[in-house]
């Protein structure tokens, strides 16, 4: 295979047991073989991926040949139950395409608008820069109003980099066409356990199919922010 340009590496953790061994580990993209390719460029270091989760490290575009998944340290055990190489975005699934739409949530603070969340920008200096953020409320929710019916593939959630990752646990991926209690009762992708710092993770919703993909966080008194939404899936049924 000659020089690609990778844009993600997602990586499944094992689900039986030791899922901590992967702490630490480092993914390198490049072209040489030095060091059997482990001093290639750094895309990303694994921080932790729960048992049976499947995590999104954006690789921004690197090149190379050779995409290695190394942990550095003496008497390490390295366990890998899947690992996938994307050259581009619409590479995630057969016939899918980044979707577009309009954004909203329940509630607002200061300037942190929910269009921040669909904005491109997944990482940027500053207190939750260029991220959505809703006031200390019951069930906070955002949503994308896709403006059609479409079927959908995948939904990848970038959280902040900065700090408050525990925020995002707990919350509820829902699709479907329902505007019912502001669209949070349409069936539910996906549950987020936790997002590290600074990464994205993508769900896989196959079968699923609405116009409106909303965010909530069940319960009282929390606050619900996202630094970046991106939903992929066919044409208009």
């Amino acid at each position: 295979m000659d020089l690609q340009i990778i844009e993600k590496v997602i990586i499944t953790n094992r689900m039986d047991c030791c899922f901590e061994q992967i702490n630490g580990a480092e993914i390198r993209i490049g072209m040489s073989l030095e060091n059997n390719g482990n001093n290639n460029s750094k895309c990303a270091e694994i921080s932790g991926i729960s048992a049976r989760q499947s995590v999104s490290y954006s690789c921004g575009g690197m090149q190379g040949r050779y995409v290695n998944v190394v942990i550095p340290g003496d008497s390490k055990n390295l366990s890998l139950c899947e690992v996938e190489v994307f050259v581009n975005e619409l590479d995630h699934f057969p016939d899918s395409l980044k979707i577009r739409g309009r954004a909203v949530q329940s509630s607002l603070l200061e300037y942190f608008r929910a269009d921040r969340a669909v904005d491109g920008i997944k990482y940027a200096p500053g207190t939750a820069s260029f991220c959505t953020h809703t006031q200390s409320q019951t069930d906070p929710w955002w949503r994308l109003d896709l403006l059609d019916n479409y079927y959908i593939s995948s939904v990848t959630i970038t959280g902040r980099a900065d700090c408050c990752s525990q925020r995002l646990n707990g919350a509820e991926i829902h699709i479907g066409n329902s505007l019912e209690e502001n669209g949070n009762n349409n069936p539910i992708c996906a549950v987020i356990a936790n997002i590290s710092l600074g990464v994205s993770y993508s769900y896989a919703c196959p079968d699923m199919e609405g116009r409106y993909v909303n965010i909530v966080i069940p319960g009282d008194g929390k606050i619900l922010t996202l630094c970046e939404v991106e939903v992929y899936g066919g044409f208009p049924v």
